[in-house]
């Protein structure tokens, strides 16, 4: 193939060997910068680690004054504590050994907060026991099905019951334990309602952070994944639409005197219109690496593609058809093709996919020559990333350096 310049070329590439993951870190930071701009507050920003799963990219979003960071599994909820983060929230219920494994890392990195999502109330007795035991605090959010329907609970009077419950769980009362103190009507000794008490001791402990083992109630979390629609104004509508019950049922958690010390919503395609409320945590992940279904997805989104693969001319099989070493285990394969689109050979087509070969046909079979190097953006980069236990780190045109994918690990230390 001819020799080109463009942004994506890898100068000493006869030293990479491939199918390779590649990382552009300038063009990653680009995006982070990018994503603050979008939600105005860093504050409010949460992104979710689980696209890249590198300490690097923890790091270089600590120096940009992002604190919080939304994980999926125990080894990346490790990973980011590591790295220093502020405040890691794991979204993902813990359920049988995870329970405990969870209530380790909390005892682990005591200078980190955690938190983590539940949607049931025997998983909320559990982690509020196993807490208690190991005697330490941490904050659970309610997860809510606001569409998706695949894990959380639909916002209305369950809802309001299991939050209920995260409040008294945690109450240093006897068995049985009593629902949250609510403001009751009517007088009460020295001109307070009864329960009134109860309610400001536990809201000031919530604030304060100064709390006796267990659980507290951490506010509520909604994924609106399901959101995909193209067109920015019709995803708009789809999303405040879906997000509607969300914000009631934070409206009637506090007007019974409940603590909803955050919303985390949304993930990258509702990321723009979550920005806007100055209310609600956004959590976005792919926008650090971006790739070629949000590219197709969302075109108003403006963010940079900043980690490709590098796949190489294995065969040439005769006709239009040329053999690549991109298979099922150097790219996410759970769509239907395209799963990669080549940016220095935008025509090919995907006829054929097994483990460790991926053939395509193109009119320009004839000009490429065995061994030739091509460039792809993943359809899906965050599991295309987990196949990969290195990436090649490109700067000023170079690979030089490699950083292992830490965050794709089951586990790391506990």
């Amino acid at each position: 193939m001819a020799t080109t310049n463009h942004w994506y070329d890898i100068k000493n590439v006869d030293e990479v060997d491939s199918p390779a993951l590649l990382v552009y870190p300038d063009r990653a930071e680009e995006n982070i910068r990018r994503m603050i701009a979008m939600v105005g507050d860093v504050r409010r920003l949460r992104p979710h680690m689980k696209t890249h799963k590198l300490p690097e990219l923890i790091r270089l979003q600590l120096v940009h004054g992002i604190t919080k960071f939304k994980c999926a599994t125990i080894a990346e909820a490790e990973m980011t504590a590591a790295c220093g983060a502020a405040d890691v929230l794991l979204a993902h219920q813990p359920i049988g050994p995870k329970v405990q494994r969870f209530v380790e890392l909390v005892r682990k990195f005591p200078a980190t907060k955690f938190s983590t999502i539940a949607d049931d109330a025997a998983v909320i007795r559990a982690l509020s026991a196993a807490c208690e035991q190991a005697q330490v605090s941490v904050n659970v959010l309610l997860d809510i099905d606001c569409g998706m329907h695949r894990t959380g609970i639909e916002p209305g009077p369950r809802a309001v019951e299991l939050y209920q419950l995260l409040t008294s769980v945690h109450e240093p009362f006897s068995s049985p334990l009593p629902p949250h103190p609510t403001l009751s009507p009517g007088g009460g000794e020295g001109g307070r309602r009864p329960g009134e008490g109860l309610v400001q001791d536990f809201n000031a402990r919530v604030v304060s952070g100064k709390s006796r083992p267990g659980i507290m109630p951490g506010g509520l979390h909604a994924y609106d994944g399901h959101i995909r629609e193209s067109n920015p104004h019709k995803r708009a509508e789809i999303c405040e639409a879906a997000f509607a019950p969300v914000r009631a049922l934070r409206q009637e958690l506090q007007e019974a005197g409940l603590p909803v010390p955050c919303v985390v919503a949304g993930g990258t395609p509702t990321f723009p219109i979550h920005a806007q409320q100055s209310d609600v945590e956004c959590s976005p992940g792919t926008c650090v690496f971006w790739d070629a279904s949000y590219e197709a997805k969302c075109p108003d989104m403006d963010f940079l593609n900043a980690a490709l693969v590098l796949t190489r001319v294995v065969s040439k099989p005769g006709g239009n058809r040329l053999c690549l070493d991109l298979g099922h285990k150097a790219i996410a394969s759970e769509n239907p093709h395209p799963r990669v689109i080549l940016l220095n050979l935008p025509d090919a087509k995907a006829v054929s996919h097994s483990e460790e070969h991926l053939v395509v046909e193109t009119e320009r079979a004839g000009e490429i020559e065995l061994g030739a190097c091509l460039y792809g953006v993943p359809w899906h980069v965050c599991p295309t990333v987990a196949l990969h236990s290195e990436a090649v780190v490109l700067r000023d045109g170079r690979a030089q350096e490699r950083w292992e994918v830490v965050g794709r690990n089951r586990r790391l230390t506990i």
